[in-house]
């Protein structure tokens, strides 16, 4: 069973999450603030957190940074909640290193799906040989690519970044993100290229092409 921190200062707000995620099955703790989250922390390291931004005690931002830092938390997936809605704030969350996002106000579908996807990413292993999205099908292993049992030919570079948008299903993946896992940089001059392969994975993968979504000015994400 997953454990799941949740710092949130709006008890309504921390009550309906727990309330939700309990009845799906994981272990929640919830916190009011900083300092009650890190002295938790120290006695155990959870499988997520759900840090909202505004805390009475210290900015969530900075605690993002703070976990990024840590041996112990540097991987734990981060979800940040968030009443602000603007693309720069939403940017300036993940590129500190949240995991992902969800503004204000939310449901608590959205919630759930958010929370599956990112645990299910932090438990992939490099060992898994079959990864899927409805009628998307790849074979690591034989490096093969099936839409509606039909095999998809894609350059080396589109078949990695579809390997990567379907481990993440589910979860944004800013520009900056796919242009260093795919491409090595993270250099904006180049996200033209990063554009242009989605373009023309959309296109080879047919109708199950328009499961990859832009979120614009950030990045793109499969659902």
């Amino acid at each position: 069973m997953a454990t799941i921190y949740i710092v949130e200062d709006d008890l309504n707000i921390r009550e309906i999450e727990t309330f939700a995620l309990k009845n799906s099955g994981y272990s929640v703790v919830d916190f009011e603030c900083a300092k009650d989250f890190y002295k938790k922390l120290d006695e155990k390291v959870p499988n997520l957190i759900i840090l909202d931004i505004m805390l009475p005690d210290e900015d969530g931002l900075s605690i993002v940074q703070r976990l990024r830092k840590k041996a112990d938390t540097k991987n734990v997936p981060v979800l940040l909640i968030s009443a602000k809605t603007s693309e720069i704030d939403v940017v300036k969350g993940l590129d500190m290193g949240a995991d992902d996002y969800l503004t204000k106000p939310f449901g608590v579908m959205e919630l759930i799906s958010r929370v599956k996807a990112l645990l299910r990413r932090s438990s992939y292993s490099e060992s898994e040989k079959v990864l899927s999205l409805r009628e998307i099908l790849m074979d690591d292993e034989k490096r093969s690519v099936y839409v509606n049992d039909e095999a998809i030919e894609l350059t080396f570079k589109e078949y990695e970044l579809l390997k990567l948008l379907l481990i993440n299903s589910g979860i944004v993946l800013t520009r900056e993100k796919l242009m260093e896992k795919v491409w090595g940089t993270d250099f904006e001059g180049e996200s033209r290229t990063l554009d242009m392969h989605i373009k023309t994975l959309r296109q080879k993968l047919k109708s199950a092409g328009s499961y990859i979504k832009t979120v614009r000015n950030v990045g793109y994400m499969l659902e």
